[in-house]
């Protein structure tokens, strides 16, 4: 398992909160909070985009 340093988690309105993390060379991860150890792994572009639609409420129901 990579170290991963795990941002403070982003909730949303209901329930459902998650976790942005990265690594020393640069990778980014998404866990549901509380689930650290089953993440995604991606770029930090692709991640900062869902990030941004959910938040803009363009994709509130994947979480």
């Amino acid at each position: 398992m990579p170290t991963i340093t795990w941002e403070d988690p982003f909730c949303g309105e209901g329930a459902n909160c998650f976790r942005l993390g990265t690594d020393p060379d640069g990778n980014a991860y998404i866990a549901v909070a509380g689930q650290e150890d089953r993440y995604l792994k991606d770029g930090p572009d692709a991640l900062r985009s869902l990030i941004l639609d959910i938040k803009a409420g363009k994709a509130d129901h994947l979480l």
